[in-house]
């Protein structure tokens, strides 16, 4: 026979012995296959989670004297500038009856400031700081300049303070997020213990100026964290509960905008009208969105510095207060008399336009303030104009179902917008029909836009950010369910040349070519490994000098071994982490024997899979076969 010949002969023998390995341990296995996988678990937590929750107990506390000194600082220059007295309680620019230059200029001025602030001190402050906070998280590691802290709290207060329609929360997402990160960067953490203590920051942030721990933490979950595991949301919710128990001594526990839900009752028109109300919401979240990125398309065609953007939205904030007083500043006062149906019809109208209008624009001229008020505003005032045609249920019913409606529409983010809303009121019997309404405005949203208010700006800086959140594949199979079960094995006697003639005859892998083959001694496997370049590489060597190699001359321990109950995730990772594509498979024990070789073919098994469940459609009960009517012979 010749050599070749032999040589392929051998190695099925070979094939035969690793085969007769790998069917002791499947039946071992299949004695226990409940053990299968009993070393993974849910989720994956170290007892380090508690190390950063100590830390996050401090962001927390921070967060919420941070939040209060910002809303303390916002009545400060509010008073100072609009009513000329020295006040740091929160009060709207247009509670009283001001000169019209002031309400004219005092936007203006507010607005150069800012753009000098965002010029001379950082960019960082434009915007509403949500964006801010998710790019300081995806690309810098998590880490916030320092004097951001200082200048983004500063710029808030000027431009709120000074007239602008906009809300404490964005700003205080980025102070406190500020706050958690600097913590971390003087600490020695990864960059996910970072972004942990960012967001515990921001989320603290947030609760203490809504006193609204649940949905902080939702909306650290839906727009910041980028994950659900207990590594993150366990110290975020320390954060947050410390914060919510100090706001609780600064400014008390009540709900800021108490409804009365004791006597609502729901019929089932009612609910398919909340649906209505939903999408109602739902489209002016999208002509809202569609505005404030078109005004600032409008703002970057201009011929001179963005540092001058701020006044000209100043501008038009002033021409809009000159229409709308009331629809100036924060509006806590205007979003109560909305939610507890006390606003009037001039008011409703005034608000639905004048201020979807003065924030939207002047949000694209790049100053600086928050989202969420104004849309709560928003929100709440095209609920009050639905509840002039709808059927009464209780008062502000119909605004809770708009606020919900476009916070879920604007942020794509349901859940948050109703529990934003219940916290807000306390009106828990108002569950399920928030949770239509706002369910409604965010399906129509995400079909009729690509991006949300807080994500276009992400992509616009050449990111992009899925917040689609599913279970990985590759976490769902086991390395022993697409490994090769029949590898090719050399030993580490063989020659050189021997070995070359078994890769050249032996059946290929995908791709046409074997790069790793694991090698066996006569104890068994041991780990080792050649690859078909070092096999040339010596037979060329050989060619040149005496003497003739052997397979143990070439081969080399594994970089990665991967045992057959691993998954396909841990694979990746250790393929990614030791940059290899193939790595033999061993089973459990000193002994361990190979019974398989992965590569990254077999990787995308999961995918397909994946794939096959999300576009495969099938009938998987057959239709009822119509039955022939009998046909009776002439």
């Amino acid at each position: 026979m010749p050599e070749s010949g032999r040589a392929v002969v051998d190695n099925r023998e070979r094939c035969r012995s690793a085969m007769r390995w790998g069917a002791a341990v499947s039946g071992a296995r299949e004695q226990g296959v409940r053990h299968r996988g009993a070393h993974l678990g849910d989720f994956t937590v170290q007892p380090r989670m508690l190390v950063i929750c100590g830390w996050a107990l401090l962001v927390g506390g921070a967060g919420a004297v941070a939040a209060l000194a910002l809303l303390r600082l916002i009545g400060l220059v509010t008073n100072v500038v609009f009513y000329q007295r020295w006040s740091t309680a929160l009060v709207a620019p247009g509670l009283e009856h001001r000169p019209w230059w002031l309400v004219l200029g005092a936007p203006v001025v507010g607005g150069l400031v800012i753009g000098l602030m965002a010029r001379y001190g950082s960019e960082k402050i434009r915007g509403h700081g949500m964006p801010e906070a998710i790019e300081a998280i995806l690309t810098g590691g998590s880490r916030v300049a320092p004097r951001v802290a200082v200048l983004k709290p500063l710029s808030a207060a000027v431009s709120i303070g000074t007239g602008g329609p906009f809300g404490a929360e964005g700003p205080i997402i980025m102070t406190g997020g500020a706050i958690g990160s600097i913590l971390a960067q003087g600490l020695r953490l990864s960059a996910d213990e970072r972004k942990t203590l960012l967001v515990s920051g921001a989320a603290a942030g947030m609760a203490a100026t809504f006193n609204s721990p649940l949905a902080a933490v939702l909306l650290a979950v839906e727009l910041l964290l980028f994950e659900w595991r207990p590594r993150s949301f366990v110290p975020v919710v320390a954060a947050v509960g410390v914060s919510t128990v100090v706001r609780g001594f600064l400014l008390g526990t009540a709900p800021l905008f108490p409804v009365s839900a004791a006597d609502l009752h729901a019929t089932p028109v009612v609910m398919v009208l909340c649906a209505v109300a939903g999408l109602l919401g739902g489209a002016l979240a999208v002509a809202t969105t569609w505005l404030v990125y078109r005004a600032e398309d409008g703002f970057a065609r201009l011929p001179f510095h963005w540092m001058w953007w701020p006044a000209i939205g100043g501008l038009v904030v002033g021409l809009g207060g000159l229409v709308e007083p009331r629809a100036l500043g924060v509006g806590y006062d205007v979003i109560d008399q909305l939610l507890t149906g006390r606003a009037t019809v001039s008011l409703i109208v005034g608000i639905l336009v004048v201020k979807t209008l003065i924030w939207s624009l002047s949000l694209g001229s790049g100053t600086s303030g928050g989202v969420l008020a104004p849309v709560f505003m928003i929100g709440g005032a095209v609920g009050a104009a639905e509840g002039l045609l709808f059927p009464h249920v209780v008062p502000g019913f119909w605004a809770m179902m708009g606020l919900a409606a476009v916070v879920g529409g604007v942020m794509r983010s349901p859940l948050t917008g109703v529990v934003f809303t219940l916290e807000l009121t306390h009106a828990w019997g108002a569950v399920l029909p928030l949770l239509l309404s706002s369910t409604a405005a965010y399906a129509l949203s995400a079909l009729l836009l690509k991006r949300s208010v807080l994500t276009e700006k992400i992509a616009r800086r050449g990111l992009h950010l899925t917040r689609e959140y599913s279970t990985d594949p590759l976490e769902t199979f086991f390395v022993e369910e697409v490994m090769e079960r029949r590898p090719l094995l050399l030993e580490g006697g063989d020659g050189v040349a021997t070995a070359i003639r078994l890769t050249r005859d032996a059946d290929g892998a995908p791709g046409g070519e074997r790069r790793l083959i694991p090698v066996v001694t006569d104890e068994g496997a041991t780990g080792l490994v050649t690859t078909t370049g070092d096999l040339l590489e010596a037979a060329a060597r050989d060619a040149d000098g005496p003497g003739s190699s052997t397979v143990a001359d070439v081969c080399g321990p594994s970089p990665v071994t991967l045992r057959p109950d691993d998954t396909l995730r841990r694979a990746a990772y250790l393929f990614a982490e030791h940059g290899v594509t193939q790595a033999p498979v061993v089973t459990h024990g000193p002994d361990g024997r190979v019974v398989g070789t992965v590569t990254l073919h077999h990787l995308l098994h999961a995918r397909r899979h994946d794939l096959t469940e999300e576009h495969h459609r099938q009938r998987l009960i057959p239709a009822k076969r119509r039955r022939e009517p009998d046909v009776v012979p002439l």
